[in-house]
């Protein structure tokens, strides 16, 4: 008997369980192979969904049909929607979870899908024929065969772990490497790097002492991440918030005698924006005290990540630095931080689909593609899983804009510039963030994932449903008047001009110091017309936002429709740079080294200019092409 399937995944992190089900739902007979089965979407680092453009990523995910907004949503214990003060651009949600709740749920969704198959194992080489990968060959001596492969192997690829002077070989603490898939690949020509990332001790809740510590409670009226009707969360836990002093940068210091990081025995380049907290006392040697925060992780333990205290520092100095921390004076630890450095492939060697370029049939997805966090994996699974499926039955693979999506922000950025440290998504990124809300992923995604075959017709007629009744509160506001003696009250009690004559309510809202909420308060009208179209608290502040931004966001729509002509004007396969005299030498070397597909991805390469953009134009009129 011989084993076959359609697509195998190796790897069940968050990139590797979407992967995995999306493909699994639209019809593929799919194995998902993971060396620890009990360990499927394990949060390795902190207990959290979401966060600053994390959180639009999750949403976009859950638009698409993906699972990942799903299980945070029953599996939360506290939510929280970041950057209120800010734009609705900005609003980002975050959840903590329950960290076993959270596996335990991604596990039973594995388990139950129907046409995935699971097997405990570790993946050692791909079988490959005429530069195609045809299956696997795994430690326990397996060779199973497959149309497609995505491999999703997180931090586990030749995976170091450092705490002080003491290293040793693991993906996480407590868990195997994995060993010889990179060299093959190395072999093979696919360019491979290491990058570095870390995580902080674990503390026992019940050596805390909170009553030193600033609560930090969640929402009151606390969100979801599903647009499905996923349940409302009640018995919130709280977060703590505490400093670091000088005392504690003092003792840390001490340790960077033995510091892998600083001694040179680590060589891969760590987050940027998550620095360990001895990188952080070097660089804003200025600060006296960093904040950081104590996240559970979960309902039913007394384990708490310190968030913001990643080190690799040995771990008698982590603890002797976490007891002169207010609240941590008597701290207990289950386990110290550590660091640890991973191999990763060169992601500009990639397709627009996740497609390895020099393996057919390949796709990489995660933190093999040198990102950092669940999220950036998860969308990137999902996306590699669709286009698995694309791919074989013949359609051309689903590529995401950047003003459609933060993923397709972050899939141009890895394959367009690659990475030289941890990818992290962040709102800053996205030139089209009025657009790319969190608020409107499923306008924008939902449809596409319709048309995939992966939303019901129950979900989407609740879709067209939504958006029809934020059309209906819009034209309302747009087309009814506000009775100048009845809001000049509420003018005046908002410090903002009174009215001499009747405008239309839209021209109110439009005010900053005006809410639609003020509205539904001063005119009896609107309240009774929401409610007769049984309008959500959803719908009547998506209207609002829609409206107090209408002018931005249709000029981002002009902006993005003129730049996406770029996109549309494709280049031909193995176009020879080199032999443009009128090219600059940088953009001949990066063009030809990366091989984009239209001038849009061109224009994005670091170090090509607007007149090389111009040139390639020229030329592409001039040769019919």
């Amino acid at each position: 008997m011989i084993d076959s399937y359609d697509i195998i995944v190796v790897g069940a992190g968050h990139a590797g369980c979407e992967a995995a089900v999306v493909s699994a739902r639209l019809g593929h007979k799919v194995l998902l192979v993971t060396m620890n089965l009990a360990l499927v979407a394990q949060m390795s680092c902190n207990p959290a969904i979401g966060g600053i453009a994390k959180g639009q990523i999750v949403r976009e995910i859950d638009a698409l049909g993906g699972m990942s907004g799903i299980v945070t949503d029953n599996t939360m214990i506290q939510f929280r929607l970041l950057n209120r003060s800010k734009g609705p651009a900005m609003w980002s949600p975050r959840a903590q979870c329950d960290k076993t709740a959270f596996s335990l749920f991604w596990k039973n969704i594995i388990e139950n899908t129907p046409n995935l198959y699971l097997r405990q194992d570790t993946v050692q080489k791909l079988v490959i024929e005429n530069n195609s990968v045809i299956g696997v060959k795994t430690e326990l001596g397996k060779t199973i065969y497959s149309k497609k492969v995505i491999l999703t192997n997180g931090t586990f690829l030749n995976g170091k772990i450092h705490v002080g002077d003491v290293n040793f070989y693991g993906g996480r603490i407590g868990e195997n490497a994995s060993f010889n898939l990179s060299d093959q690949l190395k072999d093979i020509g696919i360019e491979t790097k290491k990058l570095k990332t870390g995580t902080p001790v674990r503390i026992d809740g019940r050596t805390i002492d909170f009553s030193k510590m600033e609560e930090q409670k969640g929402e009151d009226n606390p969100g979801h991440f599903s647009f499905t009707n996923t349940s409302i969360l009640s018995d919130q836990l709280s977060c703590w918030i505490t400093y670091t002093n000088e005392k504690v940068h003092a003792v840390l210091q001490k340790g960077f005698e033995k510091s892998p990081m600083f001694q040179g025995r680590i060589q891969g380049v760590g987050p940027r924006y998550c620095p360990s907290i001895e990188d952080k006392i070097v660089r804003f040697s200025e600060r006296n005290r960093h904040q950081l925060f104590l996240e559970p992780e979960g309902r039913n333990t007394n384990e708490y990540y310190l968030n913001g205290f990643s080190s690799s520092l040995p771990e008698n100095i982590q603890v002797e630095a976490l007891h002169l921390i207010p609240g941590l004076e008597n701290a207990e630890i289950y386990r110290p931080g550590y660091a640890i450095e991973y191999d990763y492939f060169n992601p500009t060697q990639l397709q627009y689909s996740l497609e390895s370029k020099i393996i057919k049939n390949l796709f990489l997805a995660g933190q093999v593609n040198g990102t950092t966090g669940y999220e950036e994996a998860a969308c990137q699974g999902l996306m590699a899983g669709i286009n698995a499926h694309l791919s074989l039955i013949g359609n051309e693979p689903l590529i995401l804009s950047r003003s459609q999506a933060y993923i397709g922000v972050l899939i141009d950025d890895l394959v367009t510039k690659g990475v030289q440290d941890p990818y992290r998504m962040f709102t800053s990124r996205a030139e089209y963030r009025i657009l790319l809300r969190q608020d409107n992923a499923d306008f924008r995604l939902t449809p596409i994932a319709r048309n995939i075959g992966l939303v019901s017709d129950e979900r989407f007629e609740r879709f067209i449903l939504k958006y029809e009744n934020q059309n209906k509160i819009v034209n309302y506001l747009k087309q009814n008047s506000a009775k100048f003696n009845i809001f000049n009250e509420l003018l005046i009690k908002r410090t903002t001009s009174p009215l001499s004559q009747n405008v239309k309510l839209e021209n109110i809202l439009l005010r900053p110091q005006i809410s639609i909420q003020d509205i539904i308060d001063y005119d009896e009208n609107f309240a009774l017309y929401l409610e007769n179209i049984n309008a959500s608290d959803e719908e009547i502040i998506n209207s609002e936002t829609y409206l107090k931004y209408e002018s931005y966001i249709k000029k981002e729509e002009e902006m993005a429709q003129h730049l996406s002509n770029l996109d549309n004007i494709k280049l031909p396969q193995n176009f020879d740079f080199k032999s443009m005299q009128s090219l600059s030498n940088e953009a001949r070397e990066k063009l030809t080294k990366l091989k984009p597909v239209n001038l849009g991805q061109a224009s994005r390469v670091s170090g090509v200019n607007p007149s090389d953009i111009a040139a390639l134009m020229i030329y592409l009129k001039q040769n019919n092409l």
